[in-house]
């Protein structure tokens, strides 16, 4: 750290702002910086657990809400009781399991405080059950290692101990499994395992805290400050010269916009139709074409990794999951493709869904990734279960084909647009509809939800995007200047809290205030339709897709 530190000085002495960005990018200080916090704070460390409560304690305490602070300290306390009786419980199993008294260490083992200590529990076992064998009580050695070791089996001490166990029943001698063969009897064993347990014991009473820390006047926002004044110093853009924080619910993020094309992605040998970034960190991207495959790209240089084949007509859709491992693909061949994208330069083809009898032209993920729903040409929206590998519900009631179909994150609400003018909401469990917007006067072509997935945006073939409250479907806005009137999918997605994207088939990329509906810029670049328009958050960077078999990537440019 302290070479990484002092590399870092050096430099921001001599170079540029864009230089510097370049230079930390390849040189990786953000992620060395990431890393190095993560490893210096531990969530699960008591003693943090206890600081939070304190200062949160401390804050109720300033603002007022005493009689909540007590609450709180008296749950705090009931804990540190329950913490107290779990070391006296530790006390009486170790002198019991020395007195060689079973009876009591199994009513100490039974109890609530010990159900999680599986480690413990396993090596007192094997000691019930060494002993059994020694004294030749075979019958009840048997039980001891089904009922009580086989569950535990995965806490053994060494590779292999449960197999010697096992062993034991039928041997002449402890000593004969190999494991075993230090075996110093009974007396000898019970002293190590006491021992072994009083190492534990003086741990966890080293581990209690004092009660009577000193908490540093308006600890908490104080923290928060720091964390904020992180974020803005962190950030890739600094377009704000005094930003004000409404929120400390998400992460500090500057009001971008794209204003200057930065990469171009060529090597499609027909339109680029869908576009979709891979993994949190966004370091490549994948598209989907008209030339029947998918190419995964490396965002900063543009530079084809990889095109994976197999589809025998063109890609609408793709969709990834959250880690980036693994690539859904929809295509004009009736299927949706899944593809192993861990390793990016050899992606594998995993399986095909074959399930739709006319193109599918979306594809999308439950938020648990346990499955993914189809729609298309035929009408149907259909929910797959990749679990089980087969489809657990259909979606019947749209009268034309359906153009776009996507899950909210509590995974109970289906929201489907079609080119029959209607967006429509499914209850995901019977299958029923529960509810219809009809005000499109065009097909609706895409359908999205934001962040907090209170907001629903849809693009229709009625030269206009709208902004919907989810909660009574209410119009909130209206997005127009862009075209979107022909057969094409014509897609829009929200950039962040401030702003919508879309494409259009004039070429350009459009960037619009969501709640005032005006257009804040016009990205040209492209030489024929585009289709959809990615945001990046992380990397400040936006990709869209276009007739011109291109893919770009957008930035802001001071």
């Amino acid at each position: 750290m302290d070479n990484m530190e002092s590399g870092y000085n050096e430099f921001t002495n001599e170079k540029s702002e864009n230089e510097m960005e370049s230079y930390i990018h390849e040189h990786g200080f953000h992620k060395q910086c990431v890393k190095a916090t993560d490893e210096l704070f531990d969530e699960n460390n008591s003693r943090i657990k206890t600081d939070m409560i304190r200062i949160i304690g401390q804050y109720l305490d300033d603002n007022g809400f005493t009689a909540t602070k007590t609450v709180l300290y008296d749950e705090a306390n009931i804990r540190k009781k329950q913490k107290n009786d779990y070391l006296s419980e530790m006390v009486n199993l170790t002198q019991a399991i020395i007195d060689g008294e079973w009876e009591d260490v199994d009513r100490v083992c039974s109890g609530s405080d010990f159900k999680s200590k599986k480690g413990i529990l396993y090596r007192v076992y094997k000691q019930q059950y060494l002993e059994l064998i020694e004294e030749g009580e075979f019958q009840k050695a048997f039980s001891i290692l089904t009922k009580r070791l086989k569950p535990l089996e995965r806490h053994q001490t060494f590779t292999g101990e449960f197999r010697d166990l096992c062993y034991l029943l039928t041997a002449k001698s402890i000593q004969d499994a190999p494991l075993f063969k230090g075996w110093d009897g009974i007396l000898s064993a019970r002293q190590k395992l006491a021992d072994d347990l009083q190492s534990v014991l003086e741990l966890e009473i080293g581990d209690r805290e004092v009660d009577n820390i000193h908490v540093p006047r308006k600890r908490l926002t104080t923290l928060l400050s720091q964390a904020v004044a992180y974020q803005i110093e962190s950030n890739r853009y600094h377009v704000e010269p005094h930003p004000s924080i409404n929120t400390i619910l998400v992460d500090y993020e500057p009001i971008i916009v794209p204003n200057t094309a930065k990469t171009t992605f060529t090597g499609h040998q027909a339109n680029a139709k869908c576009v979709a970034y891979v993994g949190d960190d966004g370091d490549f991207v994948a598209s989907g074409s008209s030339d029947n495959t998918i190419k995964l790209w490396n965002v900063e240089t543009g530079e084809c990794i990889s095109t994976l084949y197999g589809h025998t007509s063109r890609v609408w859709d793709l969709c990834i999951d959250k880690a980036g491992s693994t690539l859904f693909s929809a295509s004009g061949d009736r299927t949706v493709k899944v593809w192993d994208i861990k390793d990016v330069t050899k992606p594998k083809l995993v399986h095909t869904i074959s399930e739709s009898t006319g193109d599918v032209y979306s594809v999308s993920l439950h938020p648990l990734e346990s499955h993914v729903v189809l729609g298309g040409y035929d009408r149907t929206v259909r929910l797959f279960d990749l679990v089980v590998g087969r489809v657990v519900q259909t979606f019947s009631d749209h009268e034309l084909s359906v153009s776009s179909a996507i899950i909210n994150p509590l995974g109970n609400l289906l929201i489907t647009g079609s080119k029959d003018h209607t967006v429509k909401f499914w209850d995901i469990m019977s299958g029923s509809v529960v509810n219809n917007i009809r005000t499109h006067l065009g097909e609706v072509t895409s359908v999205c939800l934001n962040n907090s997935s209170v907001q629903l945006l849809t693009s229709a073939k009625d030269n206009s995007n709208r902004l919907w409250d989810l909660r009574t479907l209410k119009p909130l806005c209206k997005y127009k200047g862009h075209q979107n009137t022909s057969k094409n999918f014509i897609k829009s997605n929200f950039m962040n809290d401030s702003l919508i994207t879309g494409g259009s088939e004039n070429g350009k990329v459009y960037i619009w205030n969501k709640n005032s509906g005006e257009i804040v810029s016009q990205l040209e670049g492209h030489e024929g339709i585009s289709y959809e328009a990615k945001w990046h958050a992380k990397r400040g960077l936006l990709c869209s897709a276009s007739d011109d078999k291109t893919l770009k990537t957008w930035y802001y440019k001071t």
